[in-house]
């Protein structure tokens, strides 16, 4: 689902007093890896240590030019936040985000000592990021927005080069978009993702997101009015033709998300797990 460009380095200075380290986590969903942030100087905060790899956390560790003294993860995913507890654990830093919620595909083992909401802050003589609750790819999803810089650290929320999957429950189409609008009206200078380059152009980044799940979810309501009462399964090849057969069950919960989108809004409706427009 994810296309990115070349490879990219394992550490990179984004400007003085913002670092990114690569994760070693290759693979189809995660890209390149897992971005890990670093801010700040003679104390230093992570955003998304990744997941608990001993070798990864050492780097951590060895690239932060300060102690580390905050650990704030965006989302508790498995290749965002299980690093937290090794990394918390090596440094004595707070850690600082939103628990986990229920379901699978949940990091259980992040406890935070300190739960941020939509608006708090953090706060040093070195830097400011403001933590912006963006449910959508996950109920407990935070972006991070650097003040003096003006960039905004992503998570899942945007990825360079590609969208993410809404897998429901704990995923939901609405909110997504909602925050996705949210951000993009904050007006960043940049994006930091949590897989790829920084992104440069956000307004022009998060306008295609929104124009291309609001085409998908056109091609759910035309695959419904030609098809009626199918199931999600039986739905997905008519909904993405684009994507290889492969990718079908990732397709599916996302295909899942927007016909749930539109049960609420009163558009469709379901019956033993089939689906039709609601006339």
């Amino acid at each position: 689902m994810r296309a990115f460009g070349p490879e990219m380095p394992r550490y990179t200075e984004l400007v003085g007093g913002v670092a990114r380290l690569l994760a070693p986590n290759p693979s189809v969903m995660t890209g390149p890896g897992t971005n890990t942030y670093l801010f700040g100087n003679r104390q230093v905060a992570v955003i998304d240590p990744g997941p608990a790899l001993p070798a990864h956390i050492d780097e951590i560790i060895d690239s932060a030019p300060g102690p580390v003294r905050w650990v704030l993860v965006t989302h508790t995913h498995p290749d965002h936040s299980p690093g937290a507890e090794l990394l918390a654990s090596r440094t004595g830093a707070e850690l600082l985000g939103r628990p986990a919620p229920d379901g699978d595909h949940q990091d259980k083992t992040f406890h935070p000592t300190r739960v941020l909401n939509d608006g708090d802050v953090l706060e040093t003589g070195e830097f400011r990021i403001e933590a912006i609750h963006t449910p959508g790819h996950a109920s407990n999803h935070l972006c991070y927005r650097h003040a003096a810089t003006n960039w905004i650290v992503t998570g899942d929320h945007v990825i360079d080069g590609s969208t993410v999957v809404i897998d429901p429950p704990d995923g939901n189409m609405g909110d997504y978009l909602d925050a996705l609008a949210r951000v993009r009206d904050l007006r960043p200078d940049a994006l930091l993702p949590g897989h790829g380059e920084r992104i440069d152009a956000p307004a022009q980044v998060i306008d295609w997101i929104i124009e291309h799940r609001l085409a998908r979810e056109a091609k759910v309501v035309a695959a419904l009015g030609n098809f009626p009462g199918l199931t999600t399964q039986e739905l997905v090849p008519h909904v993405y033709q684009d994507a290889p057969e492969h990718l079908y069950p990732l397709a599916e919960r996302s295909l899942l998300a927007h016909l749930l989108k539109l049960e609420n809004d009163g558009r469709s409706i379901r019956s033993d797990a089939r689906w039709s427009l609601l006339a």
